[in-house]
């Protein structure tokens, strides 16, 4: 204690926490007393009480909580009973938010985020906050972590205006157009509504001599009653309401019916669905002009960002509507639009026919960062000369020759040396100058930039979906070519048939590949949840990809920890997600190589780690964070001889995020491998997985005699129709084939086959009202229905079976399953 104490002496005024280091009962504390604390412990203690930066430390099996003065800032009504208390108790409200880079940091690994957004209670109410900050792991005297440390800065207010100027911007920008204060009002209303989270918003201009309150537009939550077209005595808002507003008082209510100032008029506000307000005042020259009301539904403490949010919307409401009421009479009245002008949130500037600058109005002054004396009466040119031949230079000169309006976008060096992009445009003036209007779009750019470069990866990912739709297309049409030519042995044709079925397989899962991306995506995959073994998932997986490591001579090492371990998920999308690291370990690795699959149980944090090491061409550090994004690959060959879509770690991330678990990528450089990690939880107390009863053999065969199954195939494209029933027939089963659903409906009357394949995109009646027509005559009840369909979505399978249908196959169909399918059709 003392050596702490000395450590952070002669810092200069009285510490909160060198006061409690001091008076703190460390008794009843796991810590102990100070004096006995390990160096290690006192040394991370000494250095976050002495920093003027805000630090905490959390130490022990519990995360015993010490920080110093500047974080119990952070801590606000936390402070000081957070103080030695465990780490999850101090924060418990994100808690959960935390856990993940608590473990990380307890994992020997730092940790740094920039601007994470946290719900946090520390001043008796919920609030959103950002923060940016790292998490290190603290060591003990064995070299063990035993605790950790951060450094933290709180950017809520940074974030917040942010986000503040991007919306003022898209309000302004939503305004700008619009000729009516009508709609200006029930724009900005609209827009701070949304954004808010709103009940209610309304803006009701003040008419001071009866005290009155006039509502012309609002906005309101779907089901509420609008107000617009009332007027309400200011008075029925409470009697304080009005002072306020002639003071310029914003007017926070957090209760209406509890708060004095509304309580006694608690129904007015209840009558509009309003039990928390906000009312923001608007004055000009010393008179109460209107008020914008925010009403929501549920007490609501507001803050300050909420409170910044609606004076800046209602400034630019109120603007919009002057601006929209003085546009019909700005050229007579120039004094007054001047007035106007000055109001707006974008620059203005005024020049006469010499280029002399006359005006620029306080934004344009704000956005220019200069001086009026600067240039007032300057010659344009002279103050800008960069700008002589930009494209907003030209477009003035434009202007002022041809008297016909112009706009341009220019990039600008304001004097602190910071490049901004401005939008401008100029009109004529009557006296041969031109007026400019300009405001800053410099953040809409950077999105822009953000856009295109999303788009230009949109871009190289068709391009290859092309290349690798085109590729299987050519040796299926030469197989075709030769099939058709018709002078081929029965080797010849098989070879043909084979290089045809291959390449259909191959564009069958660049296909499958895409859906499931889309599925998992959108959130349509449901998951079959039971308990999955270890050694299931690794043996399955393996079995998936092996033929390709065989191919390329690749040496496959396989270390399972614990062949039992549990978690509870969807076996088949497990085995997909090793299946697909393996195949792209696999595909990226030279032959001869060795390739390294693990499955090993974290205990202490209850999980099942699934790690595929390659001794492949590995990647760029910084390329790491994103392989698992989509439309974002490394470089490639130009030939693509390792082929696919670069969709299967998207798939993996989303699908392991699913299962609640998380995936992560490292890689030292480029030559030197990469590791895949997957993390899913393990079950607790779950029982072990049965093996499978080896005598259940599905499609198993039936005694007795058969005789061949008559098959319908009803399918409006002819080819695809013709060839299913040569198949068939080949197969040895007789075949019907139709076109037209109203036809098949009476064969299938007529000939009651045993089994119909129906196509589901039939035209006139698609396949589903064909099979609910067939189930329901007595006649074709009991044929045995299979949907042979492009449609494979969830949904589409849901609704072929409530329709009837007994088995769903996607298109194009694999033979052997359908084989399987047809031998469990007992005659």
């Amino acid at each position: 204690m003392a050596d702490i104490l000395r450590t952070t002496a002669g810092l200069g005024g009285e510490s909160d926490v060198r006061r409690l280091l001091q008076e703190h009962d460390w008794s009843t504390s796991p810590l102990g007393p100070p004096a006995d604390w390990p160096p290690e412990l006192a040394t991370a203690v000494s250095m976050t009480v002495s920093s003027a930066f805000p630090m905490f430390v959390a130490w022990g099996a519990d995360l015993r909580f010490l920080y110093n003065d500047a974080y119990a800032t952070i801590l606000g009504a936390k402070h000081p009973a957070a103080f030695d208390a465990p780490f999850q108790h101090v924060w418990a409200e994100i808690w959960p938010d935390l856990v993940p880079i608590v473990d990380r940091a307890l994992s020997n690994k730092s940790a740094y985020f920039e601007d994470l957004p946290l719900t946090m209670e520390r001043h008796g109410f919920r609030e959103q906050t950002w923060f940016t900050f790292s998490y290190s792991p603290l060591h003990d005297g064995h070299g063990r972590v035993a605790g950790l440390y951060c450094t933290v800065i709180e950017t809520t207010s940074r974030v917040q205006a942010e986000r503040r100027a991007a919306f003022e911007l898209t309000v302004a920008d939503a305004l700008r157009p619009l000729a009516s204060a009508d709609d200006a009002i029930r724009t900005g209303c609209t827009l701070l509504g949304l954004e808010l989270g709103m009940a209610r918003v309304l803006y009701g201009e003040v008419d001071e001599a009866p005290d009155t309150l006039a509502v012309a537009r609002d906005w309101h939550r779907p089901g509420l009653a609008s107000a617009a077209g009332h007027t309400f005595s200011i008075d029925a808002f409470g009697p304080g309401l009005a002072h306020a507003g002639r003071a310029g008082e914003i007017v926070r209510l957090a209760d209406v019916r509890t708060d004095p100032r509304a309580a006694a008029r608690q129904g007015t506000y209840l009558a509009l669905d309003i039990q928390a307000c906000l009312a923001v005042p608007l004055r000009k020259s010393g008179r109460l002009q209107a008020f914008l009301m925010l009403g929501l539904d549920r007490p609501h403490p507001w803050t300050d960002a909420e409170v910044a949010l609606a004076r800046g919307t209602a400034e630019r409401i109120r603007n919009a509507v002057e601006l929209a009421r003085m546009q019909g009479t700005l050229r007579a009245e120039r004094d007054r639009g001047r007035s106007i002008l000055d109001t707006i949130a974008e620059g203005f500037m005024l020049l006469d026919r010499d280029w002399t600058v006359l005006q620029m109005n306080p934004a344009g002054l704000r956005i220019a960062h200069m001086d009026p004396a600067e240039f007032i009466g300057c010659n344009h040119w002279d103050v800008w000369p960069e700008a002589i031949d930009s494209e907003a230079g030209r477009m003035y000169r434009r202007v002022m020759r041809d008297r016909v309006a112009g706009t341009a976008e220019y990039r600008q060096r304001i004097p602190d040396g910071v490049d901004i992009w401005c939008e401008v445009r100029a009109y004529p003036t009557p006296d041969g100058g031109i007026v400019s209007f300009f405001r800053d779009i410099t953040e809409r750019k950077a999105a822009e930039d953000k856009l295109r470069a999303a788009d230009r990866r949109k871009d190289e990912f068709l391009a290859m979906l092309a290349h690798e739709l085109r590729n299987p297309l050519a040796p299926i049409s030469a197989a075709a070519d030769l099939l058709r030519i018709g002078r081929l042995d029965e080797a010849r044709v098989r070879k043909s048939s084979a290089i045809i079925g291959r390449q259909v397989r191959h564009m069958t899962s660049l296909v499958d590949d895409l859906l499931d991306v889309s599925r998992v995506t959108r959130g349509l995959v449901t998951l079959a949840r039971a308990p999955v073994a270890a050694r299931a998932i690794v043996d399955e997986a393996i079995e998936q990809v092996r033929p390709m490591f065989e191919a390329r001579r690749q040496h496959l090492a396989i270390g399972i920890a614990d062949p039992d371990a549990l978690v509870l998920g969807d076996k088949a999308r497990l085995v997909q997600v090793l299946a697909n690291l393996l195949n792209n370990a696999s595909k990226y690795t030279p032959e001869d190589r060795r390739i390294d699959v693990a499955a090993t149980v974290d205990a202490a944090r209850g999980r099942l780690l699934l790690t595929v090491h390659d001794e492949g061409i590995g990647m760029e550090p910084e390329l790491t964070g994103h392989v698992f994004d989509l439309f974002t690959q490394g470089e490639r060959s130009v030939d693509r001889a390792q082929g696919g879509l670069g969709l299967g770690l998207a798939l993996v991330k989303n699908l392991v995020e699913l299962h609640g678990g998380t995936v992560a990528c490292t890689s030292p450089g480029l030559g030197q491998g990469s590791t895949f990690e997957v993390a899913l939880p393990l079950m607790e107390g779950g029982a072990r997985v049965a093996p499978a009863d080896a005598g259940a053999v599905a499609g198993g065969t039936v005694g007795g005699a058969r005789r061949p199954l008559r098959v319908l195939v009803v399918d409006d494209n002819v080819d695809a129709a013709a060839t299913l029933g040569m198949l068939l027939e080949a197969c040895g089963y007789l075949v019907d084939v139709e076109h037209d659903s109203h036809r098949a409906l009476e064969r299938a009357r007529h000939q009651r086959p045993d089994v119909a394949l129906l196509d589901i995109g039939l035209p006139d009646m698609d396949g589903n009202e064909l099979a609910r027509r067939l189930r329901a005559d007595a006649q074709t009840g009991t044929i045995v229905l299979v949907a042979v369909t492009g449609y494979g979505q969830e949904q589409d399978r849901r609704a072929a079976f409530e329709a009837g249908f007994d088995h769903h196959l996607v298109k194009p169909v694999d033979m052997d399953e359908l084989a399987a399918l047809l031998a469990g059709i007992q005659t």
